[in-house]
């Protein structure tokens, strides 16, 4: 939530995830309208660039504080 974007190689070393996961993931999180992603090549290699909708930002908000209200208890 602290980038306007990232590419799969960053989102990869962030969450530590396996490839076939972290494409797994961004195809859920892309489908629910919570990202934007964009598949492009590079020098001939594939890269992905995500972008966190308007939506995403406004969910994450509502999951964040739903824990914080969850963790007052």
């Amino acid at each position: 939530m602290n980038v306007e974007s990232a590419d799969f190689v960053y989102l990869q070393e962030k969450t530590a995830s396996t490839s076939g996961n972290l494409s797994r993931q961004i195809e859920m999180l892309k489908d629910a309208g919570y990202i934007e992603a964009e598949r492009q090549f590079v020098n001939k290699k594939p890269r992905t660039e995500c972008r966190v909708t308007e939506e995403g930002r406004r969910a994450f908000e509502e999951y964040v504080e739903t824990l914080k209200e969850y963790l007052k208890h």
